[in-house]
């Protein structure tokens, strides 16, 4: 299945961000279905096939997490991501705790959900699809697995967290890269120390880069970064 045809359910109990992220996922070709609370999210899914759900934790009727187990019971391979609040970072741990991919707290980006949502898919999928180790862009070749960078004749070997820094722009050239989504999948954590070590991978990585003038890493403001070819 490919990404594009993938069906989502979503239950969330604010009626704008309900509304806003349902229209943002369909339009960015995902089969979107929303719900507004997890009584009613339960029977919708007992009524159709969903890939992956997104459930905000604090719902009227039923919580995420009662239902992402009532869930689980009907289908163990359903995926989960839960919307939480920036101050429980219980909610977060509870979460993954059950079983889920990932979690995002509020208030947060749609290019950072898109991209925890497209980095869930890749990794579940990785037993049916091998995933990307090469990849050329204009002058740049990267290879992940020996983390060999050429740029224009120009060959250098990465460090790993360059390596796995560069990868992550690569594979989604053109979009933004959230901070948070490169911190927490490359460093851990997306703690004040390790942002500040990012920032300066980021600068090495534009020095590697400055050989192909038609390839730049842009920072997008209050967001990340964005690898793009001009």
């Amino acid at each position: 299945m490919s990404e594009i045809s993938k069906a989502i359910l979503l239950v969330e109990d604010d009626e704008n961000l309900g509304q806003i992220l349902s229209e943002y996922l369909t339009l960015k070709g995902y089969n979107c279905e929303l719900c507004r609370n997890g009584e009613e999210g339960l029977t919708r899914f007992k009524a159709a096939a969903f890939d992956l759900c997104i459930l905000d934790v604090m719902m009227p009727k039923k919580d995420g997490f009662t239902l992402a187990k009532e869930i689980h019971d009907l289908s163990k391979h359903t995926l989960f991501l839960f919307l939480t609040a920036k101050s429980m970072k219980e909610d977060a741990i509870k979460g993954l705790s059950i079983g889920a991919e990932d979690y995002i707290t509020k208030p947060f980006s749609m290019e950072e959900l898109l991209l925890r949502l497209n980095i869930i898919f890749r990794r579940v999928n990785g037993s049916e699809k091998k995933e990307q180790t090469s990849f050329q862009l204009g002058e740049l070749h990267l290879d992940t697995q020996s983390r060999k960078l050429s740029v224009n004749g120009t060959e250098r070997t990465l460090t790993t967290k360059e390596n796995e820094l560069l990868k992550l722009l690569c594979s989604n050239i053109g979009n933004t890269v959230s901070r948070k989504v490169a911190l927490d999948q490359i460093w851990g954590d997306d703690s004040y120390f390790n942002a500040r070590s990012m920032d300066v991978y980021i600068a090495k990585l534009r020095k590697y880069l400055k050989d192909d003038s038609k390839l730049q890493i842009i920072t997008v403001h209050r967001e990340g970064f964005k690898l793009v070819s001009l």
